[in-house]
């Protein structure tokens, strides 16, 4: 839904992880290489650059980069540096992406929350920080390694590096994930998410006061102008999209939001509900915040030191399909994560009662 409007553009500093000064996309097809220039933001000063760039290429991971930059293939200020460099507000990070290699699927053997399974599906609470599928900079670690160990048989629709995958979540977004093993399962489920029959619900807790405690975001989503990983309102060849919303609960300037999307688009709540003035919190690519803190909420700087979010605060709580055999309305919820509900803890001690 797997995360800013034309009318209320991100902040100067903080929304965007960087400026891009110059990109030269390469080709895939030819193996070229991929150069590209980043200005820092000054909220993102004092971060480790391996860090920074594994959050700002969210399908590559840190060790990747760490690999990277040893090699001499990233600068900063036109010098070669060490992956622990430290950047700052105005730094030019020079980054040349060596093109994707092909890498053949290995299962591996990561430990599933298996919330429902029976022949022809089953059903996964995802945690964060799991790519569903394999990418360049991610071979392993994801949801499909994990599924290729557990599972003899699986789905084959979407190919040999995507066994069994129906849909998608974002990297950092946990919660209910459908994944079929055959093939006729995978092709009526999936004409049920194209006919819109399947029913999502989404818990995230934002920042920003809605002006509604319920109401429908109409607008359509497309890629950012400048910003190639990132989503806009209106962007570039932007397709429909709707999300109802509901606030479940208000914490002073912050909100806990049920958010029920009718379509499907890449990062869709986290940019509608910014459109609205609610960006979900510790999202590093759509809010100013990469991180929330306790003292984000009491104020105290002592506080500042107990980090809450270290990952947008979005969960796949609940979803219902009609089973592709028996055509019985199959639901399924997957329970609050630890940091969400320890966050939404601090933030009802320190508001309580609203």
């Amino acid at each position: 839904m797997d995360d800013h409007p034309d009318e209320n553009p991100p902040p100067t500093d903080g929304a965007d992880e960087a400026e891009v000064l110059e990109d030269d996309f390469g080709d895939e097809e030819t193996g070229d290489t991929e150069v590209m220039e980043l200005r820092i933001r000054p909220v993102h000063g004092g971060r480790r650059l391996d860090s920074f760039l594994a959050r700002r290429f969210s399908d590559r991971s840190r060790a990747f980069f760490q690999k990277l930059i040893r090699q001499g293939q990233v600068a900063v200020n036109g010098r070669k540096v060490k992956p622990s460099c430290e950047i700052t507000g105005g730094d030019v990070v020079h980054v040349e992406l060596p093109p994707p290699e092909k890498h053949e699927l290995v299962p591996e053997n990561i430990p599933l929350d298996i919330l429902y399974e029976d022949d022809f599906f089953v059903v996964i609470n995802k945690p964060y920080n799991m790519i569903v599928h394999p990418a360049r900079g991610n071979w392993g670690g994801t949801l499909v390694n994990a599924l290729a160990y557990h599972f003899e048989h699986l789905s084959g629709l979407n190919g040999p590096e995507r066994p069994g995958i129906v849909h998608r979540l974002d990297r950092d977004t946990t919660g209910v994930i459908v994944v079929a093993k055959n093939d006729m399962a995978h092709a009526q489920i999936a004409r049920q998410w194209e006919n819109r029959r399947v029913r999502k619900e989404y818990l995230a807790l934002a920042e920003g006061r809605p002006q509604c405690d319920a109401d429908v975001i109409d607008r359509p989503i497309g890629r950012h102008p400048k910003v190639r990983e990132k989503m806009a309102v209106d962007g570039l060849k932007a397709r429909d999209a709707v999300t109802h919303y509901e606030v479940r609960r208000r914490y002073g300037p912050f909100a806990a939001i049920v958010a029920r999307p009718r379509t499907g688009r890449t990062h869709q709540i986290r940019v509608h509900l910014a459109s609205v003035g609610c960006r979900i919190l510790a999202d590093s690519m759509y809010s100013p915040r990469a991180a929330f803190t306790l003292g984000d909420i009491t104020g105290r700087q002592e506080d500042r030191a107990q980090v809450l979010l270290e990952r947008q605060a979005l969960h796949a709580r609940w979803l219902s399909f009609w089973h592709p055999i028996t055509g019985k309305l199959m639901e399924f919820e997957a329970p609050v994560p630890e940091d969400m509900a320890r966050t939404m803890a601090a933030l009802e001690a320190q508001y309580p009662g609203e």
